[in-house]
């Protein structure tokens, strides 16, 4: 039998995703030594209240409130208490220490990665963060090191299953918002307070991470353009059906240059019109998927669980058999890399399409009207469909899909629809991607 040195793992939190990696951790301490080369020796477990009821039963012995103890006698950290603080404080801490760092805490990577990477440099650590985007799936480590000599040119991602969940509801089955969203929070999908997710926080987070990742550029999270499903309606899935389309929230990270030739970044978070041919377009319920556009290696997709205790264990075990194969064959970790540091350009840069719908009066010239706005603002039709004028208002409706232009001409043109005395309401406007 092989024997190994052990590597001292200190767990920060024992919620639904931090007992499920002590339980694995436990039960499995064999296998994951023999892939890692050492022993993984789970020292203890730092938590608010040692006697707060779990999902696990795990050892009593190992349950400490003395973070800081901890740390100070382990060689890796997994923090897996979420939010800023004290998580901030710890984990320098344990950084400063020399410790290696696990982590799946997006709020703190989006809010305070360079502080933390800058930490991990600055005494040879190394800091890990699968867990921190999508879950279970591997997305970190394929962006950091299998894509490391490939240019990544786009990143869509659904990355919020709350919000996917909801509106893969209301497309498949036809719920409202409302009632799809009372759905998730019945299954667990949804919390009781349900903003994070259904406004973009959440995904904001995750863009911020992977466009900082992919585009070697500290993007922070004040410049990650957000917008929530909260004003998406089901006429809108409906009629995004009809017209072979599907309603999903995106967080989109992409490489750009400006009208200058200025090379930058965009990280932004929209419900939009995905085809129905796209690949994100057929990912349900509470799943997550990650699609990359690469210059050599062309479209990748990674699909899979993107939350879940034991799922998400998944994503942290994995790092944590990287960081103890690090400790057994030395030397100093691998710095993030932000040398390329590309401007974040706002959203207004963008090229893109929109899908818009009016209410317009049912009269001669109104067509000849709008597309006049259009076209002062620079924005040209692609598409054009129209009803026919019913019941009282005697108002008819068009929906215009345009060719791509530049997303504050586009914002400008619907300002300027609204102002329009035959344009009786702008009732809908979805962005088109895939195109």
């Amino acid at each position: 039998m092989i024997e190994y040195r052990n590597v001292r793992v200190a767990l920060l939190g024992a919620g639904s995703v931090g007992s499920q990696v002590a339980r694995l951790l436990l039960e499995h301490g064999d296998e994951l030594a023999s892939r890692a080369g050492a022993g993984l020796e789970l020292v203890g477990i730092a938590v608010r209240d040692v006697d707060a009821a779990r999902d696990v039963d795990l050892p009593k012995e190992l349950f400490t409130t003395d973070a800081e103890s901890l740390i100070l006698g382990a060689d890796i950290v997994v923090e897996l208490i979420g939010g800023i603080e004290p998580a901030r404080t710890l984990v320098l801490q344990a950084l400063q220490s020399g410790a290696d760092v696990v982590t799946g805490n997006k709020a703190l990577l989006a809010t305070h990665g360079p502080e933390l990477f800058a930490a991990a440099e600055q005494v040879g650590a190394q800091l890990y963060y699968e867990a921190a985007v999508a879950g279970a799936i591997p997305i970190i480590r394929p962006l950091h090191d299998s894509l490391a000599g490939d240019r990544i040119v786009r990143i869509m991602g659904i990355v919020n299953g709350t919000t996917n969940f909801i509106l893969d509801l209301m497309d498949r089955e036809g719920a409202t918002f409302e009632d799809a969203l009372a759905t998730a929070t019945e299954l667990g999908y949804a919390e009781a307070d349900p903003t994070a997710d259904i406004e973009g926080y959440d995904a904001a987070q995750k863009a911020a991470i992977l466009a900082s990742l992919a585009f070697h550029t500290s993007v922070p999270l004040a410049a990650v353009h957000r917008e929530g499903i909260t004003s998406v309606t089901i006429e809108q899935v409906r009629a995004a059906r009809k017209a072979g389309y599907v309603v999903k929230i995106l967080a989109t990270a992409e490489r750009l240059t400006d009208e200058s030739g200025t090379e930058g970044v965009s990280a932004r978070v929209y419900p939009a019109l995905v085809p129905e041919s796209h690949p994100l377009a057929s990912v349900h319920g509470a799943k997550n998927a990650v699609f990359v556009e690469a210059e050599a290696a062309g479209d990748l997709m990674f699909y899979g669980a993107g939350a879940g205790g034991v799922e998400t264990a998944s994503a942290v075990l994995g790092d944590l058999v990287s960081a103890a194969r690090r400790h057994v064959i030395g030397g100093p970790g691998v710095a993030e890399s932000t040398q390329a540091a590309m401007p974040v350009f706002p959203i207004g840069t963008v090229r893109t399409r929109y899908q818009i719908t009016l209410h317009v009066t049912d009269a001669p010239g109104v067509l000849s009207t709008v597309a006049g706005v259009l076209a002062k603002h620079g924005v040209s039709v692609e598409t054009v469909e129209q009803t026919v004028a019913t019941g009282a208002d005697a108002t008819a409706t068009l929906v215009i899909g345009t060719h791509l232009a530049r997303e504050s001409d586009l914002a400008n043109t619907v300002v300027a629809l609204r102002n329009e005395d035959v344009v009786a309401e702008v009732t809908s406007v979805l962005r088109v991607v895939g195109a």
